[in-house]
Parts: C-alpha cells; structure tokens; sequence
C-alpha cells in the first residue's frame, strides 16, 4: 500500500508529488497519457504561485535566473495595470513558461525527488472505507490492476473520472456567446511588435499588443518569441456558418485570418511557424466558470482542473492546491497532524476559487462589445487611478487577497497571509533570501527576536518545525514568522504563548 495516489499526471499532479516526497511520503502518479503532452496549453503563470515555486528552487529552473521580482504591469479585463505605482506593495510576479515545459521540468524533478510515475494508467474506479483507498487502473497492456493507498487526489483534470465517481457536483456558469481562438503563427512583415506593448500592423497603425477590444471583439498579440508569435481573438457575435464549420471540426490558420479581420476590420495574412516547432490552431467555444461543491470526500481529494475551471489562471491555482494539500497529507500520514488539518484544505482551497471564478467572470464581462460596458470599463479605469484601489485589484488578480483563518492577530501582522520576500542573516553569518530556506517544504519559524524564548518554546516541535534564528536585512513585518510550508503565515508576533497556541493549531502539540 502506498500513502497516496494521485489520478493525473499533469502539471497539478507531478507538483503534488513533488511536495509529498519532499515531505517524506510516498505518492503514486497514475497518468493516462503515454507521454508528457506537447500540445500548446497554458503560456505562463502569475501572482504568488511564482514566489511559490521560487521557494522550492523551481523559478530558477524556468527562468534560468534567481530570483522573481514584481512586474511593472497587467491587466485586468484588458484594461492595464500600472502596477509600478504599487513599489513593495506590489503582489504580481510573472513567470512566462509554455505549460509543456513546466510540465517537463516538474517530471524531471519528480524523478529526482523518487516521485514513482506510472505513464499509460487509466484510472478506471475506487472504492473507500474508513482506513484506505481501492483503486482499479488498467495497465498499458490492458490488464486492470487493484491498488491501494491511504489516500486518493484527483489530479485529472476538467472531466474528472474521480469527481465523477465521487458524485460530487460541478456547477457554475457556461456563457456560450464567446469564442475564442488561438493560433502560434510565424514571422511577418505586415506587423511589427514596438517597445512598450504595443504592434503596428499594416493598413491599421499602432495598437496595444494586449487585449486591443473593438466594437467586433478582443485582439491579442504576444511575441516573447519573435519567431513563433501568438495570436488571440475573442468574439461574441454569431459568425458565417461557411467560416465556422461547427465545435468540432479542426481550425485552420485560414479561420484565423477571418476572425482577425473581423475583430481589427484588416487582413493580416498568417503562415506556419517555423519547421520544426511547435504548433498551436485552437478554437474554444464558450466560456465555463465551474466548482466543485466539495473538494474532499473522505479519503478522496480534488485539485487543479478537477476542483475549478475558468477561462482564467487555473494552472496558478491548479499548483497552489497542491501545495496546500501536501503537507497536510503528508502530516496526516505521518501522525502528527491536527484532527482537522485536513479539513483545512477544502476551505481555504475552495474560498481561493472562488475569487479566481470571481475576476475571470468579471473580466470576460470587462471585454464584451457593448456601449454599456465600454462605459463601465471608462468609470474603471479612473478608479484605478487609485493607488488602494489597483492594490486591491492587484491583490485579487495575484491570489494574495484570500485570508486563511489562523486565529487572533495584531492589526499589522501578516498572519494568514503568504510570507513577504525578505532577505535574512542567519546565525552563520550567511545573507540570503528567505525563500532559498523554504527548499524542503518544511515548517519553518523565523525568528528575528534575537532571544531565547521562543526558541525553548518551538523546542518541543523541533522535530516537525524547522526554526532559524537571523536578522532581517530590512524592516521586517513582526519579530518572528511561523511559515506553513506552503508558504503562508500561521502566526507573527513574539509572544512565546501565542506561538504555542499556533504550533499547537497547525502542528498539534509537541
């Protein structure tokens, strides 16, 4: 019997495992795909997810650079952010990564880690009683395999086989007048990208290369890779049926074509990327804003694209479940976790959805044709103007704006909030930055108090809290952090009870 085992291996799924084994459990990943997807999918995450994988050394790893730092600007239902204005109050990180990479490193890592993956695995049914989980797959050659494990996390994406099975509903909203189609191009000579953000396309001048809304639709143009560009067109008007061959039938570069001249009201003849590389022709008709009404069903768990989708930034969300969900797992299997730890991660998890579903509606809603919205999105941006309020839209679109409960704090201290970057001088003299002691997914309590007593306090949980005593390179948001090992703060102050009652909270008693 093995401690969990993870239906999907996808990006949510192979993170999952990653945390576990950190952690010191032992998943098992159950993946139905042969081989890792190629196909074009997500193009780069957002928010404190960066930060998230920053603390586990992965940033690095995508980036090929140390560190993360807050990006200048956004957008928000098209409209953008200057986010610049925010300076250290700034929640939004950005990390541009194809979702195949991502997806490719996360496997290499799982390996690293003895992560087991079983490619070609179709998780076919379970069965659960109080103790253990009983899960039938069929094997690559087509044998149908038992195996069991204490615990079962659906990892399995929008069409969840264990959701289903579970008989847990998926309700939300479908908005079926909007279409949206995506296209990796190659080079032209009838656009050029300019600096800052925007693209002179010919017969129609200087526009934002993001989200350019007309009368007719949405046009976008990204060109982090100047050879393989990537077009976007939204539209919610009905289109000719000899141009919209129906849902299913394939797209084509052609189909791109017409959509685009019909959003800009210019022909901008497209080609193939280069030979060689990858290619991407998606239409996408409608829109689903939809979540689980629970994310636990007694041994069974829900992440990712299981638990939530929307036309928004699921992979965010998608990583930061399993981060949550890991240690708490791996706690519980371990034996030292609270009666209801577990318990947690549907809460917390599911009130984060909620504000994903929240401004990725509202964002849909920011971009639809219409006089009545294109006055909203004008009473919107003076708003915004607004340092408080674009630091509350920042907060919502980055994720930092969901509070978990953890109980009494000061006013100004940062509890339930994910830990600010710092950078420390721990006791060997050492400078570095925080995230680089949050690698091995551990509880940690950074004590900045330059005393003992919290040290004889955290003493009795030395053996599940990692506690380092330094000095903060700047100001700091309390004396001490007690930091989940997802990242956010389980208490802050220098009150030795207080940091009792939250060890004992989050980690039971010593």
């Amino acid at each position: 019997m093995v401690d969990v085992i993870i239906a999907g291996g996808g990006p949510a799924g192979l993170f999952l495992a990653c945390e576990l084994r950190l952690a010191g459990v032992r998943p098992l990943v159950l993946e139905r795909r042969p081989r890792p997807d190629l196909s074009d999918k997500a193009h780069g995450l957002a928010g404190q997810v960066v930060r998230l994988l920053d603390h586990r050394g992965l940033f690095e790893r995508c980036a090929g650079q140390a560190a993360p730092a807050p990006a200048p600007g956004f957008f928000f239902g098209g409209l953008p952010l200057p986010l610049h204005r925010l300076g250290q109050d700034n929640p939004m990180y950005l990390l541009p990564v194809d979702q195949r990479d991502l997806e490719r490193m996360l496997d290499e890592r799982a390996a690293e880690l003895g992560a087991q993956v079983r490619r070609g695995w179709d998780v076919l049914s379970f069965g659960q009683n109080d103790e253990r989980v009983e899960v039938v797959a069929r094997a690559p050659g087509g044998a149908e395999t038992t195996l069991t494990a204490r615990y079962l996390v659906g990892c399995d994406g929008a069409r969840s086989t264990i959701r289903k099975q579970a008989g847990i509903a998926f309700p939300g909203l479908s908005d079926d007048h909007v279409v949206d189609r995506t296209a990796l191009i190659g080079p032209s000579d009838r656009f050029h990208v300019l600096p800052g953000g925007r693209v002179a396309i010919d017969g129609l001048g200087e526009i934002p290369a993001a989200f350019h809304r007309t009368d007719r639709g949405v046009f976008t143009l990204l060109a982090h890779d100047p050879q393989r560009p990537l077009v976007n067109t939204a539209e919610w008007e009905d289109h000719p049926a000899g141009d919209f061959p129906g849902p299913g039938a394939p797209m084509t570069l052609q189909e791109m074509e017409h959509s685009i001249q019909r959003v800009l009201g210019v022909r901008l003849p497209l080609s193939a990327p280069p030979e060689g590389a990858p290619t991407l022709l998606r239409r996408q008709c409608g829109r689903n804003s939809r979540l689980a009404e629970r994310l636990r069903q007694g041994h069974v768990f829900l992440a990712g694209d299981a638990a939530h989708v929307s036309h928004g930034p699921t992979l965010n969300a998608a990583l930061q479940d399993a981060a949550n969900l890991a240690w708490k797992l791996a706690a519980t299997v371990q034996g030292w976790a609270p009666r209801d730890l577990l318990d947690s991660y549907e809460s917390e998890r599911h009130a984060a959805a909620e504000r994903v579903l929240l401004h990725t509606q509202a964002a849909t809603a920011l971009m639809a044709p219409g006089g009545g919205v294109t006055a909203l999105r004008r009473l919107l941006a003076e708003l915004l103007d607004s340092p408080d309020n674009l630091r509350l839209v920042a907060a919502l679109l980055a994720g930092a704006d969901v509070r978990h409960d953890m109980g009494e704090e000061r006013p100004a201290a940062p509890t339930g909030r994910f830990v600010p970057p710092l950078e420390v001088t721990t006791a060997d003299g050492r400078t570095r930055r925080l995230a680089e002691l949050l690698r091995q997914a551990r509880p940690l309590l950074l004590d900045l108090t330059g005393g003992d007593d919290l040290a004889a306090t955290a003493e009795a949980w030395s053996d599940r809290v990692r506690r380092v005593s330094a000095t903060a390179a700047g100001q700091a948001p309390a004396p001490a952090l007690l930091i989940r090992p997802d990242g956010y703060v389980a208490w802050a102050g220098a009150d030795p009870d207080g940091l009792k009652a939250a060890l004992t909270r989050w980690f039971s008693p010593g």
